[in-house]
């Protein structure tokens, strides 16, 4: 369960995040259709939360055969809803973030590094959901 969680909950992440800055490119597109290429970063920050899904979802895998007792599951289990959950919410935060700056960005360039840095950080709580599923499984 836990290389499941990992895997589906950061794609889940991954897929909202991408579907809902696309929606905002769309629509940038319509109004200047100059700054779409610009505009990516949000789907390639979403895309690279499935990333770190897949990571730690091969890193369970290994240890998921040696799992003998209800420790050692439960641990896998922990590492795997960690990464999977804080991926989530990172893809929430992208999408949400990512589609109200790119609508931003249509309208101002001044918008666009604050909507890098906002993006930022957003992606950062996926990362730090897969370093501490790391060390679950580590330790």
């Amino acid at each position: 369960m836990g290389v499941a969680s990992a895997l589906v909950f950061a794609n889940l992440g991954a897929s909202y995040g991408t579907a809902k800055s696309g929606v905002g490119i769309a629509s940038l597109g319509v109004i200047d259709s100059s700054k779409i290429f610009k505009s990516l970063i949000p789907i390639i920050m979403a895309g690279i939360l499935g990333i770190y899904g897949i990571i730690v979802a091969v890193i369970l895998s290994g240890n998921a055969g040696k799992a003998d007792t209800g420790k050692e599951g439960y641990k896998i289990l922990g590492a795997g809803l960690s990464c999977g959950l804080s991926s989530l919410a990172s893809g929430l935060a992208i999408g949400v973030a990512g589609d109200a700056g790119v609508r931003a960005y249509a309208q101002t360039d001044a918008i666009y590094v604050g909507m890098i840095l906002v993006l930022i950080f957003a992606e950062a709580i996926g990362l730090y959901g897969m370093i501490v599923a790391i060390i679950i499984n580590s330790s």
